[in-house]
C-alpha cells in the first residue's frame, strides 16, 4: 500500500445512511476533469466520514434538564454533528479528502485511456 492510501471500501461507507448523497456526488462526476469538483466531492465524503465517527460520541451525552430532552433534541443533535463534520472536513479533515481526491482522479484518468 502507498504512503497516504487507505484500506478503506470507499463506495461502501459512501452508500451509508448518511452518505447517500455523497455516493450521488462521486457518481455524477464520472466523465468530468473538472479537479475543483472532484475536491469538492471528496471533502464532501470526508464530511459524512467525519460525521459518522462522531455520532457514537454524542450519543451517549445526557441532555441537560434545564434545556434539552425530548424529540427535538435528537434531531437537532444530528443535525449538529453533520455541521461539525462539514467543518472539520474544510478545516483540513484527517486526510481522507485527499486519498479520495486521489483515487478519483486516478479513476478519471483511467476512463479516458
Amino acid at each position: 500500500m502507498e504512503p497516504g492510501s487507505l484500506p478503506i471500501d470507499i463506495g461502501a461507507i459512501a452508500r451509508s445512511a448518511h452518505g447517500g448523497d455523497a455516493m450521488r456526488t462521486v457518481e455524477n462526476l464520472r466523465g468530468t476533469s473538472d479537479r475543483k469538483s472532484i475536491r469538492e466531492a471528496a471533502e464532501e465524503f470526508e464530511a459524512v466520514f467525519v460525521s459518522q465517527m462522531l455520532t457514537p460520541m454524542f450519543e451517549t451525552l445526557e441532555s441537560d434538564s434545564m434545556f434539552g430532552g425530548g424529540p427535538g433534541e435528537e434531531i437537532y443533535r444530528s443535525m449538529m454533528v453533520q455541521e461539525y463534520g462539514k467543518a472539520i472536513a474544510r478545516s483540513g479533515g484527517i486526510g481522507i479528502a485527499d486519498s479520495v481526491a486521489r483515487e478519483l482522479i486516478k479513476i478519471q484518468e483511467d476512463a479516458s485511456k
